[in-house]
């Protein structure tokens, strides 16, 4: 089983920052893939970015591209999405995923191990 443990979220201005951590747990050796979904109200949940461990490849989102970056500490097992340049349409529950694929992007059929999600609330 793998364990993941988000934390970061909170309220922020239009504009504004916010750094998202996940913390891995558990048997994650034979995950490949970290990626960090987003769900809003009434709306399915979405991609938003992908490192996979051993190179530090990347993929984003269009919709976050120029503003995100996603990174990762291999011995603290832990990946982290520093959001910038915030926007009302970024507000969501943000979740951490771990999957064995290597392909980018994940879809959420793909992602077998979820975090419980961190709320993000842009202001306007």
């Amino acid at each position: 089983q793998v364990q993941l443990v988000e934390s970061g979220g909170g309220l922020v201005q239009v504009g504004g920052s916010l750094r998202l951590s996940c913390a891995a747990s558990g048997r994650t050796d034979s995950m490949n893939v970290m990626s960090w979904f987003r769900q809003a109200p009434g709306k399915e949940r979405a991609f938003v970015a992908s490192i996979t461990w051993r190179g530090g490849n990347k993929y984003y989102a269009d919709s976050v591209k120029g503003r995100f970056t996603i990174s990762r500490d291999n011995a603290k097992n832990t990946v982290y999405l520093q959001m910038s340049s915030l926007k009302p349409g970024d507000t969501a529950v943000y979740y951490c995923g771990a999957n064995p694929a290597r392909h980018l992007p994940p879809t959420e059929s793909d992602v077998p191990y979820w975090g419980k999600g961190t709320q993000v609330t842009v202001s306007s």
